[in-house]
């Protein structure tokens, strides 16, 4: 996803608009076509806003889509290139692309854990952490309801979605 101005997805028609930001939210450009209505967005800070709003008033339903749509961290899909474009950048820039087979196996251990406790992947803003953060975070919120690591996991998708917006839309 290149970069683009904020006058051009305000000016664009909507599909463009969603061709643009529809990977914002991982694999679930539905939530950007929701947003493309409130368009013109006078700054970033308002275009995160709103499509944090969107991803908070989606259903219950919607929003353990969104969060399944998420893939394990330094897990096969990575391995097999099977990741966003996004997710890709974001998990080699904290070396997840380059662990040794003890590291990968501990990282899918710890998803799989992660999975069979809470029935969904475990999601953090990796641009936030280094590898020993996300190791740590790991053990820690393994030990967390199911309610809480659903708002843990809502929570680090809307940074993800602001971290991508600021990489992406140029004021």
């Amino acid at each position: 996803m290149g970069a683009v101005t904020l006058a051009e997805i305000n000016n664009g028609d909507a599909a463009k608009f969603v061709e643009v930001l529809g990977d914002v939210f991982e694999n679930s450009p539905w939530l950007v076509e929701r947003a493309a209505a409130a368009r013109p967005f006078p700054s970033c800070e308002i275009l995160v806003a709103k499509l944090i709003d969107v991803l908070n008033t989606a259903g219950r339903d919607e929003k353990m889509a969104l969060i399944c749509a998420h893939p394990d961290l330094a897990g096969k899909a990575a391995r097999a290139g099977e990741l966003t474009d996004s997710s890709t950048r974001e998990q080699a820039s904290v070396g997840l692309d380059q662990l040794t087979d003890e590291e990968f196996e501990l990282f899918n251990r710890l998803n799989d854990d992660y999975r069979a406790r809470f029935g969904i992947p475990f999601i953090i803003a990796v641009r936030d952490h280094d590898k020993a953060s996300i190791l740590a975070a790991f053990e820690t919120r393994l030990k967390n309801e199911t309610a809480i690591e659903i708002a843990e996991a809502m929570r680090n998708i809307a940074r993800i979605v602001s971290l991508r917006i600021v990489d992406t839309v140029l004021e």
